[in-house]
């Protein structure tokens, strides 16, 4: 593997020996730029000003108008898997849980986002809005690196800027119908028209039903990737006078569906002489769902924005403000049925109940499949309790043995920004402003006893009630941003140009605990391990950064630019759920002796990156090319920690004290004759963590779920083959190299069993239990969209197919060190389905 990536490192270096001569005006980044706009120039904003993409001194991928409608893209999940460098993990555990990486640097779940969203000039706010639909696209602007002395709050590792269609002074509108296999369908309308002599009025909606690709063998139902979703989008843009324009927009969206689309995997090299399922390569799980709990998500958006723009006879003044309202829910089954949480009958009745509720379960699926190397013995003990009569269920099991769980993530934000910026066209150009930001955040995760009835969706039952609350972490966190930003442009001469930005922020965090003062039925002890000394305080903390960047950009030639940049990432530190250090500490360290260093209060992340690169292309612009090298160093990255045992579940973001990134991307298209393209883009990225206070085994390993490579390949043909339409064929191939999801990679760790097994029935010495998890990197996998299709000026018809050779790949792997395993998620499968548009 490493010959390989050396391989296509050199051939990257390499590439621009076919095509010498470079040329100013680029595609950057990544071929998807194949229509330029007006003039053959590519406009971008990826410095907050309009400018052609060539002036831009940084890797930037811009995918226009005519390539979202040609790829049928339309969320973060279809869109980034056209550019090299960055992946992304979507919708595994809820629809609101996006992680994407650029370059080394991932979003961990349950902190804030890395990679900023900004979408027709307002910075969205809450991560959850990643992935949802944002209207009707125009352009996509996709920036790599530290983007935060421009774009503002968690921009560390970069920005997706998008542009949507803005109402103008004539009527249009459109309509795009999809159809595809499992009951998939999907509908799409926009009317823009004018109201008046200087304003106009945009009414867009969507909407979007599947039954998934994965079914529940026991429930025998669509109930693990279903989804329903719908959307509507309006925007009111008024000229207010000749110098000043209103721009106001709202949005709602409404999501069900399903959550917690996983299987486990266990890695027990100790106990495969018994069963060689206990130590199972990742990539060749076979996925079988059999949850006796339906999952289910909830998830309810509304946003109204306003923006208003004055230009003065020098300078433009910009400022807007957003409110935004996400509220998230979801419903699933648990995950400590082998630990035996709900097994033995205790002294409360909730106990007694639902230990009665396990064995009747489990009699009645006597001979019932579950996942290897799972069974049902006579008795819903675990069989390291019981050798003869005992069971294995892992999670998410048939039984009620293993629980329930209910979580929410609600959360309301208030923003603002103002901006004052140059807009003449003299050698300096400059831009100084303010931001402001309020959130209010409830996040909630309550674990509960199955008694055959159901989850009861909220925080906390009872325990004479049918869903009886055995843990809950419910904490109220509050959010006050301020920031200042500046920059300056600074043409020196014709050929030679400088940038400087700067922004500084203060990060003010308050959280609140809101568990009451109850008791867990089966234990005795706290609701919240957090307080059995007492009541948990209230706790603040100011988190500071300034994030400085500099660019640079020389005109080797007419057609070739030399550029580089340097700048700081910043990502706040924040609060786990409290209590969280308390049941890490107490169940593992203290338990079987670890020194897992979990805290509270994570810290924030900081990272310094640099980038060098040159652009351009040649013959006319027929073939174009961007080659850039990158370097980062990140310090105290965040990072999602996932533990399971007898307690139930725990999510937390720790923080790993220093990685190192570099790597290098090169792509290139080239027009073999017009209206027939082939491009292709190659990205190698080398990682390493440097020091991990709170994992010391894992110092060397490689940065999480950071791939190895990616590679797109691809060829788009639009030829006409009658007076009023053409033939559109479009074809893309896309290599994701191998990944890690954990820092612990080819490292053992004791677990649960280590401390289980010297006081079970079977007395085996504790090393029995430790885990290996070698086998738990993500295989390199290949996947080939395939999309032929009939367009005329003002309609379409397309036959499409997404992944057409149903390659079978993991979206997630989560590895729960001290479980003894790792929590799968699949990807999506083949899917052949019909799209038909029409516009006017």
């Amino acid at each position: 593997m490493r010959s390989f990536k050396v391989v296509l490192l050199a051939s990257a270096i390499m590439a621009p020996t076919f095509v010498t001569g470079a040329h100013a005006q680029d595609v950057d980044e990544t071929a998807e730029v194949t229509q330029p706009a007006e003039n053959d120039e590519i406009i971008v904003t990826a410095r907050r000003q309009d400018e052609t993409l060539a002036e831009v001194p940084a890797s930037v991928t811009v995918l226009s108008a005519d390539t979202i409608a040609t790829t049928g893209i339309e969320r973060a999940d279809e869109f980034v898997q056209l550019v090299p460098g960055v992946t992304i993990v979507t919708g595994t555990a809820e629809a609101g849980d996006t992680q994407i990486n650029i370059r080394g640097i991932n979003g961990a779940r349950d902190a804030e986002s890395s990679v900023a969203l900004v979408v027709d000039g307002i910075l969205k706010t809450n991560t959850a809005q990643l992935n949802q639909n944002q209207g009707t696209l125009r352009q996509i602007e996709i920036l790599k690196g530290p983007q935060g002395a421009l774009y503002g709050r968690n921009a560390a590792a970069g920005a997706i800027v998008i542009q949507t269609l803005k109402p103008g002074d004539i009527l249009e509108g459109g309509i795009e119908l999809r159809a595809a296999e499992d009951n998939t369908y999907s509908a799409n309308a926009y009317i823009a028209t004018p109201i008046a002599d200087n304003a106009g009025f945009l009414l867009s909606g969507s909407y979007f039903t599947t039954d998934g690709f994965f079914r529940n063998d026991f429930l025998q139902s669509d109930t693990i990737d279903d989804q329903e979703i719908w959307s509507v989008d309006g925007r009111f843009v008024a000229e207010l006078g000749s110098s000043t324009e209103i721009d106001v927009k709202a949005r709602y969206a409404d999501l069900t569906g399903a959550s917690i689309a996983f299987n486990a995997a266990f890695a027990l090299p100790n106990f495969a002489a018994n069963d060689p399922a206990f130590f199972e390569d990742v990539n060749e799980h076979p996925f079988n769902f059999y949850s006796n709990i339906r999952p289910t998500n909830d998830q309810t958006t509304f946003e109204i924005s306003a923006k208003v723009e004055h230009d003065f006879d020098t300078v433009t003044l910009t400022g807007w403000v957003l409110y935004s309202d996400v509220e998230q829910s979801l419903t699933a089954d648990g995950t400590s049925a082998d630990f035996a949480r709900f097994t033995f009958p205790g002294a409360t009745q909730a106990s007694i109940d639902a230990s009665n509720a396990c064995f009747a379960s489990t009699a009645e699926l006597t001979g019932f499949p579950v996942n290897p190397p799972g069974f049902i013995g006579q008795t819903p003990v675990p069989f390291i309790f019981d050798p003869a009569t005992g069971s294995t269920f892992g999670p998410y099991s048939p039984t009620t043995c293993d629980g329930t769980q209910f979580q929410i993530r609600e959360e309301e934000d208030i923003s603002a920004e103002i901006r004052l910026a140059s807009n003449t066209d003299g050698p300096f150009q400059w831009q100084v402003g303010a931001y402001y930001l309020h959130i209010d955040r409830q996040v909630g995760v309550s674990l509960g006893a199955d008694l055959g009835q159901g989850v009861i969706p909220q925080l906390f039952n009872a325990p004479d009630t049918a869903n009886p609350t055995t843990q809950l972490y419910f904490d109220d966190f509050s959010t006050d941003v301020y920031a200042a930003f500046a920059s300056i442009d600074w043409e020196v001469t014709p050929r030679f140009e400088i940038g400087l930005a700067g922004r500084y922020d203060i990060e003010d965090r308050t959280v609140t605990n809101l568990v009451p003062d109850a008791t867990d039925p089966f234990t005795g002890g706290p609701i919240n391990p957090g307080q059995a000394f007492g009541p948990i305080p209230e706790q603040s903390e100011t988190f500071k950064q300034f994030q400085p960047k500099v660019s640079l950009r020389y005109e080797l030639a007419e057609n070739a630019n030399l550029y580089a940049n340097w700048g700081i990432g910043f990502k706040s530190g924040g609060f786990n759920n409290q209590g969280s250090a308390a049941i890490v500490d107490q169940a593992f360290n203290q338990f079987i002796g670890t020194n897992v260093l979990i805290e509270d209060i994570f810290r924030k992340e900081k990272s310094s990156a640099f980038e060098a690169g040159v652009k351009g292309s040649l013959g006319n612009g027929r073939i174009t090319f961007d080659l850039a090298g990158y370097y980062t160093e990140i310090d105290d990255m965040q990072f999602f920690e996932f533990f399971v045992g007898p307690f139930g579940l725990l999510r937390v973001v720790s923080n790993i004290d220093e990685v190192e990134v570099y790597g290098a991307e090169f792509n290139t298209n080239v027009e073999i004759v017009p209206g027939w393209d082939i491009f292709g883009a190659v990205n190698v990225t080398e990682s390493e963590i440097k020091a991990n206070a709170s994992r010391p085994i894992t110092i060397g390993n490689e940065s999480p779920y950071t791939a190895d490579y990616t590679i797109n390949l691809g060829t788009q043909i639009e030829a006409p083959i009658a007076r009023d339409f053409d033939l559109l064929v479009r074809a893309d191939y896309r290599i994701t190299g191998p990944t890690w999801f954990h820092t612990v990679q080819d490292d053992t760790s004791p677990t649960l069993f280590s401390g289980l097994l010297p006081d079970s029935a079977l007395m085996l010495p504790a090393f029995v239990g430790d885990a290996d998890y070698s086998l738990t990197e993500r295989d390199e996998f290949a996947i080939f969209d395939l999309r032929v299709g009939l367009q005329a000026e003002n309609w379409n018809i397309t036959a499409f197919a997404e992944n057409l050779f149903e390659e079978e790949y993991l979206n997630e792997v989560i590895p729960a060190i001290e479980f003894g395993g790792s929590f799968l998620s699949p990807g999506g499968l083949r899917r052949f389905g019909i799209e038909v548009g029409y516009q006017f």
